[in-house]
């Protein structure tokens, strides 16, 4: 026992006479994500930054076909290609255009995407299964082939719609709002399983009993969304919803394969494949350079507000 409590005694002088150093291990703990994240931190600063860079740098010279084959040389601008482009009024008419485009497929594919959601809870295992399938093989579907596909639906002469609806030769490309019309169910069709999956998710976390004493009470299905379930998901619907207005705000492949680059005499431009026509179509690599730094910033705007939210419901739960 002499021995026992003598052990003891040292150890506990030991321990008195080594001094702690306050939150030593949290502050190590705190750079231990970091070490983790920097290989692909540096991965992904190499293939953006310079980039952007370089994109940044164009926009601020007199970059066009002349500078680029080395014929005359390359004067610094500075904002004299975003004073250009302000100016014109066609960059206003696109900008305008893209905002309503985006806004259009993403209120469509919200409401597609949270319809089939709260059907996949309404139905059976083998029919949830199919509707499942069927939406994540439309997500996985390449942008250039379902471009295609669509289009064959819907070409004039052999596209089976046309012959469903009895429009002839009906050319669904030809005028604006129609061809803006076919690209919105395009880009709603390959959109919507995200919403769909991430909705039906969050759906499938709200306890039942909440859904049952609604019901019990007499409430219909549009009025268990409105006033119970859409509240409860709230914070996901928020984050889809952010995350739909930055891949439709910069919708490129869609436009430029099914209208042709950007439709007859430029009706269906949005801001991609207007900075890409300025670029490589009129070698005005100044101008399509200063289009894509204006995007980026309309994008960057918005995926603060994106990391913002992801913060605050971070915080809530």
């Amino acid at each position: 026992m002499a021995v026992q409590e003598t052990a003891v005694a040292r150890v506990a002088a030991a321990g008195a006479a080594t001094p702690r150093t306050p939150g030593r291990g949290r502050r190590g703990d705190r750079w231990t994500p970091w070490l983790y994240l920097a290989p692909a931190l540096v991965v992904l600063g190499g293939l953006l930054v310079y980039p952007i860079y370089q994109l940044g740098l164009i926009s601020f010279l007199e970059y066009t076909q002349a500078q680029v084959s080395g014929g005359e040389p390359t004067s610094f601008r500075g904002f004299g290609n975003y004073t250009e482009l302000l100016g014109d009024g066609r960059f206003w008419q696109v900008l305008l255009a893209t905002v309503l485009f985006a806004a259009a497929c993403v209120v469509s594919t919200l409401v597609v995407g949270c319809a089939l959601a709260v059907l996949l809870t309404r139905v059976r295992a083998l029919p949830r299964l199919a509707l499942m399938m069927a939406a994540l093989g439309a997500w996985a579907t390449p942008a250039v082939t379902g471009s295609t596909v669509w289009l064959l639906l819907f070409d004039p002469d052999f596209g089976p719609v046309n012959r469903v609806l009895g429009l002839g030769d009906h050319s669904w490309t030809y005028g604006r709002l129609s061809a803006f019309f076919l690209v919105l169910l395009e880009v709603v069709w390959c959109s919507f399983p995200f919403v769909m999956v991430t909705v039906y998710a969050g759906i499938r976390a709200v306890p039942s009993e909440v859904l049952e004493a609604a019901s019990l009470d007499g409430a219909s299905q549009w009025r268990i969304w409105h006033s119970v379930l859409a509240p409860m998901l709230r914070p996901i619907l928020v984050i889809v919803t952010i995350q739909s207005v930055i891949w439709d705000f910069k919708v490129f492949t869609q436009i430029y394969v099914m209208t042709g680059g950007g439709g007859i005499a430029g009706q269906n431009l949005v801001l991609n494949v207007y900075a890409y026509q300025e670029a490589f179509a009129s070698s005005q690599y100044s101008l399509g350079s200063a289009i894509g730094v204006v995007m980026l910033l309309i994008l960057l705007a918005v995926t603060l507000v994106y990391l913002r939210l992801l913060r605050r419901q971070g915080e809530e739960l």
